[in-house]
């Protein structure tokens, strides 16, 4: 893909010695946006690196102005772009990946391309030029495993490679070995970061990556909320501005180099109690139905029953605790939904 600058590149800015510039890729993102967000908000540069294929401009045209932040519309697979951001960098934020179960159904040969050799092209760069790196991965990583609460050092349990939804995992896996061994075998520092279900503003509404963006574009929409199963698997929801606050801290935690982090929420909701809370907020006159996962995704298609972080390792060394109740995020998230998204629609 070409690629190709927007808004203004940083020149004359006045930056403090504790101001670094960071190379965000997949800034664009639901995610990646609010983490540029805080991190313009600290005073620092910022360059993205972004293809538009999930991601959207409007998620940071607030920043437009803005002479610290520069847009780069561009693949992580084009090495000589990389390699030139990296080498203007003082650290990376790796976000940039093919996410969302229908994404990754659709089409996982595109997903293991673009998640493990993208990845492997931003270490190699981050090599060259000694510059520390965050990867963001992905709590698909423990596959099915039962053995929750989920322990960043525990055993995974990833199902058969006929089944397209674990080819996800196995590259988020792939992932963070890469980091950990550009790590140990080439002083690398670098950190990783699972995320578990986080949602709020700027969720895409379509809904590919995420239940709670599904349920409420459905009930805007006056339609019943689908629920896939029976309803009674369970996951954490993390409100965006706690899996910003965990990420920044692993990127600048000194101890943290080297080591993996559960960042997410430890309270456990079914997938109807959550479609239960959205209808009481938009409409309890509406209905929930259920259909089965192979409905959605395929007859070969795999579901896990509990996705429960244990949060231990990042209180204790990140000093990160998720803050926002679920009653509340899903109250502003809503709101973005009503007040923000479709008013854009409509313009």
């Amino acid at each position: 893909m070409q690629s190709a600058s927007f808004f203004r590149k940083p020149v004359q800015v006045d930056v403090r010695p504790e101001f670094v510039h960071y190379l965000v890729t997949g800034g664009a993102g639901f995610i990646g946006s609010h983490l540029v967000d805080a991190l313009l908000e600290q005073g620092h540069r910022v360059t993205v690196l972004d293809d538009l294929s999930t991601g959207s401009l409007e998620n940071l045209d607030h920043h437009r102005a803005d002479p610290r932040l520069e847009f780069v519309q561009g693949s992580i697979l084009d090495q000589p772009l990389v390699a030139r951001l990296v080498s203007d960098a003082d650290a990376i934020y790796h976000l940039a990946a093919v996410v969302g179960v229908k994404h990754v159904v659709d089409d996982p040969l595109r997903g293991m391309v673009v998640n493990v050799q993208g990845t492997e092209i931003i270490l190699e760069e981050a090599a060259r030029s000694g510059c520390k790196v965050l990867v963001a991965s992905s709590s698909e990583t423990y596959g099915k495993s039962v053995q929750v609460p989920l322990q960043e050092d525990a055993d995974t349990l990833i199902g058969s490679s006929t089944v397209p939804r674990w080819s996800y995992a196995l590259s988020k896996l792939l992932d963070e070995q890469l980091a950990l061994a550009y790590h140990r075998q080439k002083e690398l520092p670098v950190v990783v970061v699972r995320y578990f279900n986080a949602y709020g503003p700027r969720l895409d509404p379509r809904g590919y990556g995420s239940v709670v963006a599904r349920f409420i574009s459905q009930a805007r929409r006056g339609e019943p909320l689908t629920i896939y199963g029976d309803g009674e698997q369970t996951r954490t929801f993390t409100y965006v501005s706690d899996t910003v606050a965990g990420t920044m801290a692993a990127m600048t935690t000194p101890s943290a180099v080297g080591m993996v982090f559960n960042i997410g929420n430890n309270v456990e909701c079914s997938i109807e109690v959550l479609a239960d809370k959205i209808r009481g907020i938009v409409n309890p006159a509406l209905a929930v139905t259920h259909i089965p996962y192979q409905a959605a995704y395929g007859a070969a298609f795999e579901e896990t029953r509990r996705r429960l972080p244990d949060t231990t390792r990042a209180r204790e060394i990140l000093g990160f605790q998720a803050t926002v109740p679920l009653d509340e995020g899903l109250r502003r998230t809503i709101h973005w939904f009503e007040e923000c998204f479709y008013e854009l629609i409509e313009a």
